[in-house]
């Protein structure tokens, strides 16, 4: 009964250790914590398997079985020597990709530093370039919007030129206007005045020669009489109508006088010529 129950055990072990072999290392810790569990197992079997040989051995004797039992223990030994050997195997070889994955790993991680220093630095080199032209593009518009500033100032200072140009050019022709008007009211004044003059000159021409027809006529009487005529200007006696007040003499000898001649000065150049008139 112990026999075949080391036996089973011998038996696990290498179906585990056939596994071992057959199956992939998918994780280093896990296949270096199976190669251990495997060893330490393989070696408490052969503990076992020991311990089993020596008690096998002993009622190997008492039951006349010691050729049959030598045999099945240096068969279990044999077994587990060799799964003990390959699980060294499979352990050293798990150890090594383990290594390389580690350094595989450690490669990524550095290349990936390098990567994001190298991504890091374009970032930053294009956020200068970005800043960089972001104050270009400010200095150019500070720049636009002094220019048109300037040309703003410009239009504004042509524009107060041109108006103070046509409010002088206003003021200059209203004060043209005035001169011309008050040279044509001056005009005016001495026309009027000239023909004031000259109507006072006639007035007193027609008044001097009025005064001379009378002295000639009658001496400047107003009672003068010669035959049929009368008074300061020796007009008909019919003339008078009857009225012989020198007022009434004055005016119908106005009337004759202005309407024979014109004027005294007519009525006297005819009296020069004639005596009379």
């Amino acid at each position: 009964m112990t026999f075949k129950h080391n036996f089973k055990k011998v038996l696990s072990a290498t179906a585990f250790a056939a596994a071992l072999v057959v199956a992939p290392a998918a994780n280093v810790s896990a296949a270096t914590n199976d190669a251990s569990s495997t060893q330490q197992s393989a070696t408490a079997t052969s503990q076992d398997q020991q311990a089993s040989q020596d008690q096998a051995a002993s009622q190997s004797s008492a039951a006349n079985q010691s050729s049959s039992t030598s045999t099945s223990s240096a068969t279990s030994t044999s077994t587990v020597k060799k799964v003990a050997k390959k699980t060294k195997k499979t352990t050293k070889k798990s150890k090594k990709k383990a290594v390389k994955k580690v350094a595989k790993k450690k490669a990524t991680k550095k290349k990936a530093k390098k990567t994001s220093k190298k991504s890091t630095k374009k970032t930053t080199k294009a956020a200068i370039a970005a800043v960089t032209a972001s104050a270009g593009q400010s200095q150019a518009t500070d720049q636009q919007d002094d220019a048109a500033k300037k040309a703003a100032e410009a239009v504004a200072k042509k524009a107060a030129a041109a108006k103070k140009a046509a409010a002088k050019k206003a003021a200059a022709k209203k004060k043209a206007a005035a001169k011309k008007k008050a040279a044509a009211k001056k005009r005016a004044a001495a026309k009027k005045k000239a023909a004031a003059k000259k109507k006072a000159a006639k007035k007193s021409a027609e008044k001097a020669a009025k005064y001379w027809i009378a002295m000639r006529e009658s001496g400047g009487y107003y009672t003068a009489r010669n035959g049929s005529c009368y008074g300061r200007y020796q007009l008909l006696i019919s003339y008078l109508g009857g009225d012989l007040s020198k007022k009434n003499q004055e005016r119908t000898a106005d009337r004759y006088v202005y309407g024979r001649y014109g004027s005294w000065v007519n009525a006297k150049r005819f009296w020069l010529a004639h005596n009379w008139y």
